[in-house]
């Protein structure tokens, strides 16, 4: 997140180009309508989106969709919604959907920040998932980090009373501002005394099994609303 003097906003994003395949332009165009949901300035209705009534987690940059599709497969009681500003990302785990019939997801692609604002209701999420968020590892581009003050209380106001908020990242100064933030914010309680134990939930990628097996870290935080 950080600011944009061209538009005069907080901004939750960058715009990278990317290519979509073939396959992920199908995936759009034919899983889309469905499982795509339109940004609109009005509180979303979770039971009418995913036709159910479950516990709604939000996952904020799911990049390729690898982890949220496993993710939502292995939590078919839960019904989850990924933000995601890039398109090769979106049709791909549209794909993904589709081949594995993942009924409990959908998506929105939009700023995560306008999203939070206008289509999520207070108190009504049962948590957030923000894996791996671009880490802006020159000290002059920090600030562009995603998990700041205003938007964790942003965060705070959607989850509900004893939902949870879980980061994961592999930069250890970006886990040591992330264990900061968070700590800093008196609506939400660690967890653990500092980083959590990866949740049982949360996949290893194939990127942080190659960077474990070199002796990189990895750093889950997960905190609770009071």
């Amino acid at each position: 997140m950080f600011y944009d003097p061209a538009e005069r906003r907080i901004r939750s994003f960058v715009t990278r180009a990317g290519r979509l395949s073939p396959a992920q332009a199908r995936a759009i165009e034919t899983l889309g309508p469905r499982f795509l949901l339109p940004y609109g300035k009005a509180t979303l209705d979770f039971n009418a989106a995913f036709g159910r009534q479950a516990p709604v987690v939000l996952e904020i940059g799911f990049g390729m969709g690898d982890s949220t599709a496993k993710i939502a497969a292995g939590l078919p009681g839960m019904n989850f919604l990924g933000v995601e500003v890039h398109t090769p990302g979106v049709g791909s785990l549209l794909k993904l959907i589709g081949e594995q019939n993942l009924e409990n997801l959908r998506l929105i692609q939009h700023d995560a920040v306008e999203v939070l604002t206008h289509m999520i209701a207070p108190d009504s999420l049962a948590g957030v998932h923000i894996f791996f968020p671009d880490p802006w590892h020159k000290a002059r581009h920090n600030k562009r980090r995603l998990i700041q003050p205003p938007l964790v209380k942003l965060l705070c106001s959607r989850l509900a009373p004893g939902a949870y908020l879980h980061c994961a990242t592999d930069w250890q100064d970006y886990a040591e501002q992330m264990l900061a933030v968070l700590g800093a914010e008196p609506e939400l309680r660690n967890t653990s005394e500092t980083y959590s134990p990866r949740p049982d939930y949360r996949p290893v990628t194939k990127f942080e099994n190659r960077g474990l097996k070199l002796g990189h870290g990895v750093w889950d935080l997960v905190f609770k609303k009071i």
